[in-house]
């Protein structure tokens, strides 16, 4: 199916045609229609307004501001999955508008879903002020996965009162979760640097308890793989000689990587109470590298080094490119490492580029 381009498509629109190509590319076409549906819904009322040359909201989810990024999560003797971050828009956005429409759409889909708000509800007076600051208020992850109904996750911002409230935003959200005893490891391990290490993102599965998990994020500005190596030894069961040799592969060296930071996650599920499951690392290849065919490169080594099969990276960027890719930067925008519990694998990040394409680097940069 071709991406549709014309002036009156609406960024709706072209985001389903993209994912119903995504999907055909790696073999998930049976979920093609109940998926598409869920992201047309996600995306909000505003985005049933033509595409233009200027977006109607500078989302902060893809460089462009596209309200949608992709991307395609890999592990061993099993089947990929499709995930999408979408911000919902309202018809005349701004950050408390769409985060009304975030939440119109939530109401919309609890039912229709069977989600799980309970622990949303816990924490929802932290991160949902009525003036929320920072980048976004609430993002929606969605997962297609093979023979399963898609899931649902939210994005919670924890600068939402303020960057310098940040960490005892999260400190209180994961003591009214039960995993109180558990932020000792996080800041210790992650959060050693003053001014440079932050909590960036706060994610909650909107499932059964029982198998739902939560997220923290931690960025690193100006990090060096040492940094992000002590930050994952808070986890058990983590490959610290595989987490090196990604972010060296992924990076070109060992930092200091002063562009966007490198970001740290610690998965939390049932049963957790001193310490998180696993351990994630994102790194966004797209300020590491001169251009896409070197970022293509890039996370091809990667999966050779994580033992993935590099077919179903392959088929989705070829379902999504619209260019060649030495002519731009950033439509592989991240790549990220999954160690310890529920699922290692890596996952690759891909831009819609909807509204721009960043153009090449004349020199990469490495750090």
């Amino acid at each position: 199916m071709p991406i549709l381009s014309a002036p009156h498509v609406s960024i709706r629109d072209f985001a389903v045609a993209q994912l119903q190509n995504l999907l055909r590319a790696v073999g998930l076409t049976e979920s093609a229609e109940r998926s598409t549906k869920l992201l047309g819904e996600a995306l909000g009322p505003g985005s049933r307004l033509p595409l233009s040359a200027v977006p109607q909201w500078p989302s902060f989810v893809a460089d462009d501001h596209t309200p949608v990024e992709f991307s395609v999560a890999l592990a061993q003797n099993e089947p990929p999955s499709v995930r999408m971050i979408v911000e919902s828009l309202a018809e005349r956005p701004d950050r408390r508008a769409n985060l009304a429409a975030a939440l119109g759409v939530l109401d919309r889909l609890a039912a229709r879903h069977q989600l799980d708000l309970r622990r949303l509800d816990q924490v929802r007076d932290l991160f949902l002020p009525a003036e929320p600051q920072g980048a976004f208020a609430f993002w929606y992850s969605l997962i297609v996965q093979a023979r399963e109904a898609p899931a649902i996750k939210v994005y919670l911002n924890p600068e939402a009162r303020g960057r310098e409230s940040a960490t005892a935003l999260v400190g209180e959200a994961l003591g009214r979760l039960g995993l109180g005893a558990a932020f000792p490891a996080v800041t210790e391990h992650a959060l050693r640097r003053e001014g440079l290490d932050r909590f960036s993102f706060f994610a909650l599965d909107l499932m059964d308890q029982n198998r739902a998990r939560v997220k923290t994020y931690v960025s690193h500005d100006a990090a060096e793989t040492a940094d992000v190596v002590r930050a994952a030894s808070a986890a058990p069961d983590v490959d610290l000689e595989l987490l090196a040799d990604v972010c060296a592969l992924a990076c070109g060296g060992t930092g200091p990587f002063t562009r966007r930071p490198l970001m740290s996650s610690y998965t939390f599920m049932a049963g957790d109470t001193d310490r998180p499951s696993g351990y994630s690392l994102y790194i966004p290849l797209r300020d590491y590298v001169q251009d896409d065919l070197e970022a293509c490169g890039r996370v091809l080594s990667i999966m050779a080094r994580c033992g993935l099969d590099t077919a179903p990276f392959v088929m989705a960027l070829a379902s999504l490119v619209q260019r060649p890719l030495g002519e731009g930067v950033g439509l592989i925008a991240h790549v990220s490492l999954r160690l310890g519990r529920p699922r290692p694998g890596a996952t690759v990040y891909l831009s819609s580029e909807a509204y721009d394409v960043t153009p090449p680097r004349t020199k990469a940069m490495s750090v």
